[in-house]
């Protein structure tokens, strides 16, 4: 039979950490019903399924850093209304599943996410998004960005071009992106300065390649 969670895991009130667990976890582990911080990082986790998180309605952040999650089912992470935290970071994901409107830290670096698994709205609902992290992924385009987003990092994906509506709006020259003070491009094939009339509304330059 499997081991209760909180003989595997560490539990504290309303956290459970189950990092580098042994024997090794394939799944999410049961969690507790007033679990709020749910750290399962570097295990051997490969699915993440509805079932998973369903009744937990309590979590705030979710770290699964360093997994190898191949797959999320559509609605896993759909009745967490309270979640505010999210790393799916150095996993195996190419797409992504629907997100949680009330995100305000998104981490997907380091997996194999193109355009075609990103939905074309998939942040464009969260007003409360501060930091979206895509790097080190296979994308071949800027997503649509909330004007929530303080820190955007893109480095090392596939992008080749952005216009004039990635951060900006072609049909209005006084929209603004006041907000948005980090944007990482670099290590994509991109020429920025190609696209120079497109960050006219931010107050930084992203880094990236200009020549």
């Amino acid at each position: 039979a499997d081991l209760p969670t909180c003989l595997l895991c560490v539990c504290l009130t309303g956290s459970v950490y189950c990092e580098e667990v042994l024997p090794p976890m394939f799944t999410v582990p049961t969690l507790p019903k007033e679990t709020a911080y749910l750290y399962a990082r570097f295990n051997l986790i490969e699915k993440i399924s509805t079932s998973d998180f369903g009744d937990i309605v309590t979590l705030k952040r979710i770290d699964l850093t360093g997994n190898k999650i191949s797959e999320i089912e559509d609605g896993a992470f759909s009745k967490l209304t309270l979640l505010e935290d999210l790393n799916l970071s150095e996993n195996r994901l190419v797409r992504l599943p629907m997100l949680p409107a009330k995100l305000i830290y998104f981490n997907a670096n380091n997996n194999r996410l193109k355009t075609s698994g990103v939905k074309a709205n998939a942040f464009k609902k969260m007003s409360h998004l501060r930091n979206l992290l895509l790097a080190d992924n296979l994308l071949e385009a800027v997503p649509f960005i909330p004007d929530s987003v303080r820190i955007l990092h893109l480095q090392n994906n596939n992008i080749t071009e952005v216009n004039k509506d990635t951060f900006c709006k072609s049909n209005n020259t006084y929209y603004l992106r006041p907000s948005l003070s980090e944007v990482r491009l670099d290590g994509n094939p991109a020429v920025l300065s190609t696209y120079a009339d497109s960050f006219t509304c931010m107050k930084v330059l992203p880094v990236g390649k200009y020549r």
